[in-house]
Parts: structure tokens; sequence; C-alpha cells
């Protein structure tokens, strides 16, 4: 079962799109903030292209899922959320999106990052590849002193993220219990109404039954399952 880790207490999760974060760990991250720790979420892109209606412009969309994007993470206690505003399902992992990802780790300084595992076996979407690739390319040039040095200023030093944790993997050495959070999870998804439609009692019943197969791994109710990197 998980470890305490209430040392290590700002949190920044980098995802693709609005959604991602609480698909992919909502659990977790209600747990951590109702613990104290500060969670920030880095959003690549607005989920612009994030329906099938071809009469829903992407400005439109993109608007409206960010909104659902705040409230989803204002029930979770998630401090802060950012917006980059790439071009949804056009993600790559290119130097220009990694210089920015390292300075925004450089700026926040977490202590844990929460990313997209990028290796797990036949992920289709490429922007969720791409994010989580990128998010870890940036954490290891946010500690290189003489990557993107420009960065820093003045006494600025690099920052060393002390943990990662990988969602969506398929390869989880890490569970954290979410059995008093699964509610909450789900709360937070219900708020992404253009993706999961209005029919709560349907999202509940899929979010229970995933979390509770993991939850069987991890020998409770409900759990979530990560790759885990202590660095």
């Amino acid at each position: 079962m998980s470890e305490q880790t209430e040392s290590l207490d700002r949190v920044m999760l980098i995802a693709a799109h609005p959604d991602d974060p609480e698909f992919g760990c909502g659990g977790t991250i209600a747990k951590w903030a109702a613990a104290g720790k500060e969670i920030t979420y880095v959003l690549l892109t607005s989920g612009d292209k994030g329906s099938r209606d071809p009469n829903i412009r992407p400005g439109q969309l993109a608007t409206r899922r960010e909104a659902e994007q705040r409230a989803a993470a204002a029930v979770l206690g998630v401090k802060e959320v950012l917006f980059l505003r790439y071009p949804d399902g056009l993600l790559e992992n290119t130097l220009t999106l990694r210089h920015q990802l390292a300075a925004i780790i450089r700026r926040h300084k977490p202590h844990i990052l929460m990313a997209i595992d990028p290796w797990r076996h036949y992920q289709l979407h490429p922007d969720h590849r791409a994010a989580g690739q990128a998010a870890l390319d940036a954490l290891w040039s946010a500690r290189e002193w003489h990557i993107f040095a420009e960065q820093l200023d003045g006494d600025e030093e690099p920052w060393r993220v002390k943990e990662a944790y990988l969602f969506w993997t398929d390869q989880p050495d890490y569970y954290e219990d979410i059995s008093e959070t699964i509610d909450k999870r789900i709360e937070a998804l219900a708020c992404h109404v253009s993706q999961v439609g209005t029919d709560r009692e349907k999202l509940a019943e899929r979010i229970k039954e995933r979390s509770r197969k993991t939850g069987e791994e991890a020998g409770c109710e409900y759990a979530e399952a990560f790759k885990r990197f202590k660095f």
C-alpha cells in the first residue's frame, strides 16, 4: 500500500486535456489536497477538438472545457489550473514545449510530478504520448544547470523533482487507496458534462467498477495505480 509523503507538499500534474486529471487520478488528487498538499494542474491543450459534433466551433468548446476543468479542480481542492492552449489532437513533444514546461517546473518547484505514462503499450492517442514524454523531459531539463540556462536568473538554481507518478500505466508499482475520496472523483468528473454527459449514475457505476478492480490489486475497496519514480 501507499507510503506516506507528507513532506512532499507541492504537486504538479501535467496532462494533455481537460478531464485527464480526473479520469487519471482524481481520487488521489482529492486525497492529497485534503491532506494539505498544494496541487497545480498544467493542461497542455484546452480540448478544443473533443466533440464529434461538427457544428461546435473549437473555440467555443475550448472555453466550455476550460470552465469545466476549473470547476472539477475546485471540487478536488486544486490550487491552480494553467492552460498552455496548444492545439488539441496535434500535440507534439517539441523543444519549445519542453522549454516552457521546464520554466513552469522551476517557477512552481513541485516536489511531486504526475503525468500520463507515455510508455503504456498500445497507447493510441498521440496527445497522451506527447504529454507524458514532454512532462518527463521537462522534469529532467529543469534539474540541469546547463539546460535552458537562461531561465536561471540571479541566484535561481535548477529544481529537482523528488518523485514522479505516472497514471494510465500498465506496469503499476504503487497504489493509492481512494476509498474515502471515490465520491469526490465522481463529483469532479461530473463537471465535465461536454465529455461524460449528464447521467451521473452511469458515470458513478463506470468509475467505481474500474476503481474497484484496481482496489482488488491493492487490497482495498477502491484504488488508483501508478508507476512511481524516486529521484
